[in-house]
Order: C-alpha cells, then sequence, then structure tokens
C-alpha cells in the first residue's frame, strides 16, 4: 500500500469512487463486489452478474479504499488489514487490503434499501407466503422467541424487520448489531452498535452490550446477529422476563442453527455440560424461520419449525411449514402456542377454522 490515511484529506469518499458511481445510483444494484482494481461484480435483483466497469489501476483503488478509512476514522493498514464499517447513508462497509487480500485492495459495499419492504410487497412478489407471515404475526403476539436462520443474503435481516412491525406498540424494544443495519417499526426502541477495538482501547463486544440490556428495562431484545460469546447471555435473556426476543444465525437448516448455537455457548467457556446447554436451547427457542435464496435470485422463507424439547441424543423438532414442490404448504401441525391462547378467553392470539390444514389459503387484508 503506497498511501496511509494521514496522505489523504478527509473528504467525502464519493469523490474517489470513480467508476463505483454508477452503480450507488443505480436502483436495482444491491451489493457492490470490487474482486481487485479491474474486477467488479454486483448483484442486481437478486442475482451476481460481472460487470465492465474498472478502475484506473491499482493506485486509483487504494486511493478509494484509504479514503473510505479515513471517513470511517477507522484504522486500516497492515496490521489491521480488515475494516467493516456503516457509512452514514446507511452503506454497509467491509475492506480487506495486502497483506491479507493477494490481489490488492477488496471491497463490499452493501447497499441500503431505499425503504423497509412492508410484509404486503414482498408477499405480492412471491417472496413471502401469506399464510407463514399471518402464522408468524401471531406468534410474534404471542411473545414467543424466534431465530431466523439462512445463508448470507438470504433475507434474514429484511424478515426481522418485518417480524418487529407485529410487536405491540407499548413494549420497549433494544437491538443490538455490530453494523446497525435493522429498521424496526417499533416506537419506544433503543439502538446500540458494538465497536472494535482500536489501538489501546479493547472495543464493545455485543456479549457486553448484551448484559447492559438487561437493566435497561426492555420487553424484547432483538440482536442483529448471533455469533458468538453473547449467545449465552442471549438464552438467559429468553429464560428471565425477555421472552419475544429474536435474532439471525448463520445455518442452512434449523438443526444446523442449533448445532451453531450450541458451538457458540461452549466457546464462552462456561462450566456446563453438553447436555444442559442443549436442554436449556430446547426449553428456551420457540420456533426457527429457515431463510433461503433460490439460484434465480429469489428470497423466501423455505421453513418454520417448533422447537418443543429434546429427547435423548434429538431435538424434538416439529415442522409447521415446509416446501413442497417449490412452494411452502403447512404440515398439518398445530404448534403448542396456539392451542394454549386458544383456550384464553379474550386472547388476541386467533387464527381462523382449520387454518393448517395444508388446502386451505389465506388472504392478508
Amino acid at each position: 500500500m503506497a498511501l496511509t490515511p494521514n496522505q489523504i484529506p478527509p473528504q467525502d469518499w464519493r469523490t474517489e469512487a470513480g467508476p463505483l458511481r454508477p452503480l450507488f445510483l443505480d436502483p436495482t444494484v444491491s451489493e457492490i463486489m470490487v474482486n481487485n482494481w479491474q474486477t467488479i461484480f454486483v448483484e442486481r435483483n437478486g442475482v451476481i452478474e460481472e460487470t465492465q466497469v474498472k478502475f484506473k489501476d491499482d493506485d486509483s483503488l487504494t486511493r478509494f479504499v484509504m479514503s473510505l478509512a479515513v471517513f470511517t476514522g477507522k484504522e486500516l493498514n497492515r496490521k489491521s488489514p480488515c475494516l467493516d464499517a456503516r457509512l452514514n447513508d446507511g452503506f454497509r462497509l467491509n475492506i480487506v487490503i495486502p497483506p491479507v487480500a493477494l490481489e490488492g485492495p477488496s471491497i463490499t459495499i452493501r447497499k441500503p434499501s431505499t425503504q423497509a419492504k412492508s410484509y404486503q410487497d414482498l408477499v405480492a412478489a412471491g417472496h413471502l407466503d401469506a399464510k407463514v407471515i399471518y402464522f408468524l404475526s401471531q406468534a410474534v403476539a404471542a411473545r414467543q422467541n424466534i431465530i431466523v436462520s439462512g445463508g448470507t443474503g438470504s433475507g434474514k435481516t429484511t424478515l426481522l424487520n418485518i417480524l418487529s412491525g407485529f410487536i405491540r406498540s407499548k413494549e420497549r424494544v433494544v437491538t443490538i448489531e455490530d453494523t446497525a443495519e435493522l429498521q424496526l417499526k417499533v416506537k419506544n426502541i433503543v439502538r446500540m452498535e458494538t465497536r472494535p477495538p482500536i489501538g489501546t482501547d479493547p472495543g464493545l463486544g455485543m456479549d457486553m452490550l448484551l448484559k447492559n440490556a438487561l437493566r435497561m428495562r426492555p420487553d424484547r431484545i432483538i440482536i442483529g446477529e448471533c455469533r458468538g460469546a453473547e449467545a449465552w447471555d442471549m438464552l438467559m435473556a429468553m429464560n428471565t422476563g425477555h421472552e419475544g426476543s429474536m435474532t439471525t444465525v448463520h445455518a442452512n437448516t434449523a438443526k444446523d442453527a442449533l448445532r451453531r448455537l450450541e458451538s457458540m455457548v461452549l466457546r464462552t467457556g462456561i462450566e456446563a455440560p453438553l447436555t444442559m446447554i442443549q436442554s436449556d436451547l430446547a426449553n428456551t427457542i420457540h420456533f426457527i424461520v429457515q431463510t433461503g435464496r433460490s439460484l434465480e435470485g429469489k428470497r423466501q422463507i423455505t421453513e418454520v419449525v417448533e422447537i418443543t424439547g429434546r429427547d435423548k441424543d434429538e431435538y424434538q423438532i416439529n415442522p409447521i411449514f415446509k416446501m413442497v414442490a417449490g412452494e411452502i404448504q403447512s404440515t398439518s401441525y398445530i404448534p403448542k402456542f396456539v392451542t394454549e391462547h386458544v383456550a384464553i378467553p379474550n386472547s388476541k392470539v386467533k387464527f381462523p377454522t382449520d387454518f393448517f390444514d395444508p388446502s386451505k389459503k389465506v388472504s392478508l387484508s
């Protein structure tokens, strides 16, 4: 790297963007991936494709990278070659430079949505099923603990935003994220963001912020993504008066999500047997919503399962909705909270007759 942040004035990073400027303005582009100065890909309408644009040379890309580093105020050099940040326009940014990046600087920029997508829009576009989203709205109202699981770019954050729209207005919510992306539709909300170590500053991790959130009188806690030591504290919060909390996990299936959470808790170093951790997971998490993305770029919910406990060596997982021949359908299984709330007089949780019949369709008003 020929330049350092001190050699570049703290200007608007767009002035160094060069060939990327048209991509920032293109509403069909949701993500920009700069592999090196002459290889640039984008995600357009959910599909990744190579572009013909390129920087003039490696130095031009280097200037852009360093202007971004200056603008974010974060360290980027050979000692700290990775940078993750959120720009003030809502752009999510990741940069990797040599010696980690072998072919020169690499940048990934995720553009923010111009507006939060509503469930009505996604149902109309075929990304959400009306029956599934009605079920999830009732699960949120009933304060069920929900994990949204899926791969990168499968729509986990979008779904978490939508689920937040079903939280009652009188509830207090605290959110914790590594890079703030959630656009929750909640009035009484406190948003927190982790801070990485800078110099001698140890930074503030998600587990520390979660412990602090417990003192802020939240009704629910929403974690943008659970990936480390905060997993155990999250489970404890869900079990101690913060029912209805939600988070996302990177996993390909519901079972994989549970196994990932197991490993996260074990890595905290707590002195607890695996069987106890597994029992806590099984008794704390009510539902896992699995998201996926088709080869055509279509993001959708592929499965919704209920966790009802653990029997010997297996989690008791009951599919409520699953993908059949490319279409998500109910399985006839009726979750526990549904039967419990139906028996409560004047319960706000309501389901139409025969709702879980696979042949019955639902229209949202």
